[in-house]
């Protein structure tokens, strides 16, 4: 299955989180067994080449595409999550949103010192949460190698805060 037909299973939701939103929406991808797989190796096979360590994904989309990216490259998986969701020592990293703030956590013991993380989310906007993340994987000892999307809204400009990190996404709106 190629990019394009990924691309037309993704479903536009007007008005949702809230009005003058276009949410796309992955759900119908992943209903379908053929394009949840074309998308999985589609996103192996534009990073396999990086040198990396570990994956990270960021909650909860990112867990998604995450897990069988690392499962596909023989790495572990390292969850990023909201804040008060994991059992153990975490390290923060709070970061602002379009209104207020939110927190995003990850274990302390995660990582070692100088690991190369692929971290991985469903979608990059403004790139907040992308951010906010690579400072957590920093802050732990390890080092950002890359970020793998499935879909990057450009007319947002999430790539430009993340223009000091090579940067992989699929399909672009």
């Amino acid at each position: 299955m190629k990019i394009e037909d990924i691309k037309s299973l993704i479903r536009s939701v007007p008005d949702f989180p809230k009005e003058g939103i276009l949410f796309r929406d992955i759900t119908t991808v992943l209903q379908n067994p053929v394009a949840l797989q074309a998308t999985i190796d589609n996103a192996v096979a534009s990073i396999k080449h990086l040198d990396v360590d570990i994956i990270a994904g960021i909650e909860s989309r990112g867990f998604i595409f995450g897990m069988p990216i690392a499962q596909a490259l023989g790495k572990g998986f390292v969850p990023i999550r909201k804040k008060g969701k994991l059992p153990a020592k975490t390290i923060a990293v709070e970061y602002a949103l379009e209104y207020g703030t939110d927190t995003l956590e990850i274990h302390a013991d995660a990582l070692s010192d100088g690991m190369k993380v692929l971290i991985v989310d469903d979608l990059l906007a403004t790139g907040g949460t992308a951010c906010a993340s690579a400072e957590l994987v920093e802050k732990c000892g390890g080092t950002v190698a890359a970020f793998s999307f499935v879909i990057e809204l450009d007319f947002l400009k999430g790539k430009e805060k993340l223009s000091h990190y090579p940067l992989y996404s699929l399909i672009h709106f």
